[in-house]
């Protein structure tokens, strides 16, 4: 669909505008209820609902929810211009569909602890991206919170006691690594053109294309849904353990670089190994308890790191960097 650029689209967020401590603020929020979304989201997988159709019933029902409001208060959200559509469908089908897909497989093969703890390696490849293809001058105070953090979650998830690894699986979470690197990159870029509810609204758009055509609606286990209980854990799974905290994660790349929010995101296996103590009776180990207090300690540091802040952003669409404009070559997408 194209749309005037007054309609949907807004200027790059300048430096005078951003919020980190806001930013901050929406990271901690999304990880928050991504971490009860885990806990609430076990109670469907040990029912028997399968991991890939869960994801697909989050990602249809998010997209429903958001494009109906939006059609119905401000339906000139919904424009994108046409020549954004292939990084629109890039961010909905490889980083929103992809790390759910790599992450589930993952999981299967590896177990969670293991799964999060390599997913989380994601804010170190993006990191890379930016240093290597968009020759960025990252700080090294900024590599060294993200190492701690990612050891930080090792502890937490209890990943040194993996009882067995599995080749296929490592894959499978590496994927999702890749493909979480991905979101949070795409995110950032998107959050610069269009607002959090134009780019969620078209990101869950083609993650739901993607999900309805490998795995048609037909074929969906309703029949597992059979309980209120197991009606509400579905309905928090989709509006608060996705849909709100995808808008708070997409606005928060708005004032914050995506490695940054990432790494603060790390809070999520962190706070759900806390609630799932009281949720599931999983008592922490004092190693646990050690790694969530360093990767806390961490993301405290990290919001107190003001140099470099500019080298960490990703490149708007089709914009040169302003360290590169000199020599006229184009950013590199």
């Amino acid at each position: 669909m194209e749309s005037s650029p007054s309609l949907a689209t807004l200027r790059r967020v300048p430096a005078t505008t951003r919020s980190p401590r806001l930013g901050y603020a929406l990271a901690a929020g999304a990880a928050t209820l991504w971490a009860l979304n885990g806990s609430l989201a076990t109670f469907l997988l040990d029912d028997g609902m399968p991991a890939p159709r869960l994801a697909e019933f989050r990602a249809v029902f998010s997209f429903a929810i958001i494009a109906i409001v939006l059609g119905l208060t401000r339906p000139q959200r919904l424009g994108v211009q046409r020549r954004h559509l292939p990084r629109l469908a890039l961010l909905g089908i490889v980083g929103l569909a992809g790390v759910n897909a790599f992450y589930f497989a993952a999981i299967k093969r590896l177990g969670v602890g293991v799964a999060l703890t390599i997913q989380y390696l994601g804010p170190l490849l993006l990191m890379l991206w930016l240093t290597i293809v968009h020759r960025r001058a990252l700080g090294r105070a900024i590599w060294l919170a993200a190492a701690v953090t990612i050891a930080g979650c090792f502890f937490v998830v209890k990943a040194y006691d993996p009882s067995g690894l599995n080749g296929t699986g490592l894959l499978e979470a590496a994927g999702s690594a890749f493909t979480f690197a991905i979101y949070m990159f795409a995110s950032e870029q998107a959050g610069h053109e269009y607002a959090p509810a134009t780019t969620l609204a078209w990101a869950f758009g083609f993650a739901s294309l993607f999900w309805l055509v490998t795995q048609p609606p037909w074929t969906f286990p309703f029949h597992i849904l059979d309980t209120p209980g197991r009606i509400a854990c579905a309905a928090y799974v989709v509006v608060g353990g996705t849909l709100i905290p995808y808008v708070l994660i997409v606005t928060a790349v708005r004032h914050l670089p995506a490695s940054r929010a990432a790494m603060i995101a790390t809070l999520e296996p962190v706070l759900g190994a806390l609630l799932a103590w009281p949720i599931h009776g999983q008592v922490l180990a004092p190693l646990q308890i050690a790694g969530g207090v360093v990767t806390i300690g961490a993301i405290l540091w990290v919001q107190a790191q003001r140099t470099g802040f500019e080298a960490e952003l990703a490149p708007a669409y089709g914009r040169k960097r302003a360290d590169r404009a000199t020599s006229g070559n184009d950013d590199p997408v």
